[in-house]
């Protein structure tokens, strides 16, 4: 099988520590070019994996014959930059949140439909082995009638990782845009709506920057959420859970209660209303503070829609779908009304 031939273009912690990192174990891989700004960077991961660097991505799209392109950028050029990768005849992974509006989404996908190419939004809370197992047992009716959910994410924020650490973009509302709800927030947003199989049809948000010095994005959220069948949740997305990593979802149901992520030792527990209580060692969720996230099998996934041409699992309908449960957060916090 012909190699799938990959650009990076961004080489801060996400391409560093995920991204380089799983497109050189993939065997029908070949990482050939690679580009940051701060051309140090592109230096460094292109003599570690044999590719060429550049400092500009049109240049690199003009001049290298590449196939799939990941964009692990700041959050205001994830749209344009996809889309530019998406016209130069590029399938596209692109990091969340895939964009900073509708609007920026929706021409995402336009384009991506047009060149007959795949868009595909890196959204790995799906594949952790806790969610795939609790969306079977959803799918199978062993909760029965869903009534309610907690989720959370939220750890000490990106200063603690991010490449550029307290002077990070992630702090800068005209690059980010959102702060800890495009961080973490669409992630849990992605994860309900696969959880549970349907959409939010209601938000309410409540936004608070006070946990961060020297920004102006979202470091504290809880919202609200209703689906379409009436099931109600919140969601809390945080920069200031310093002690540790929360990463928790509680799904209660008629007939039992899941805990997702929820335990030191079990990262799936099963509550029955007649008693029965089953544990299940599926593995930890990886974090950043336990050495990086290696295996999210983002990229496997993106890599096996390529090679055997199907869609991507999370593709940018879905980006944008989960995209639009933290817009009407947003929304929300700012009018003081459900959105939806």
């Amino acid at each position: 099988m012909t190699a799938v031939r990959i650009a990076v273009i961004g080489c801060g912690s996400i391409a560093k520590h995920r991204h380089l990192i799983e497109y050189d174990l993939e065997p029908n891989v070949e990482i050939v070019a690679v580009c940051d700004i701060v051309e140090g960077r592109a230096r460094e991961a292109a003599e570690k994996y044999g590719a060429t660097a550049y400092a500009e991505y049109e240049t690199l799209l003009k001049q290298e014959k590449i196939d799939a392109v990941s964009v692990c950028l700041p959050n205001y050029l994830h749209a344009p930059v996809s889309i530019a990768a998406l016209e130069a005849g590029c399938h596209v992974l692109c990091e969340k949140p895939m964009a900073t509006s509708r609007e920026e989404a929706q021409q995402m996908i336009d384009v991506a439909n047009k060149n007959d190419k795949k868009l595909m939004i890196a959204h790995n809370q799906r594949f952790v082995p806790s969610h795939q197992k609790a969306r079977e047992l959803i799918e199978k009716g062993e909760l029965g009638k869903i009534y309610s959910f907690r989720t959370a994410f939220g750890h000490g924020g990106p200063e603690g990782w991010s490449v550029d650490g307290k002077d990070s973009w992630f702090f800068q509302k005209d690059k980010a845009f959102i702060g800890a709800m495009g961080d973490l927030g669409v992630h849990k947003a992605d994860l309900m709506r696969y959880l549970l199989g349907e959409e939010f049809t209601e938000v309410a948000g409540f936004v608070e920057s006070s946990a961060k010095e020297n920004s102006n994005v979202d470091d504290n959220a809880v919202c609200i959420l209703k689906s379409a069948s009436g099931v109600v949740g919140t969601l809390a997305a945080s920069w200031a859970y310093s002690s540790k990593e929360d990463n928790s979802t509680v799904i209660y149901g008629e007939k039992a209660t899941l805990r997702l992520e929820d335990d030191p030792n079990f990262s799936l527990i099963a509550q029955y209303t007649n008693g029965e209580v089953v544990k299940y060692e599926l593995g930890g969720i990886q974090t950043n503070d336990s050495g990086g996230q290696t295996t999210s099998q983002v990229i496997h996934h993106f890599v096996t829609s390529i090679t055997e041409n199907t869609n991507p699992p999370i593709d940018g309908e879905d980006g944008k779908k989960s995209l639009e449960v933290i817009l009407n957060s947003l929304e929300s916090a700012e009018t003081k009304r459900i959105c939806g």
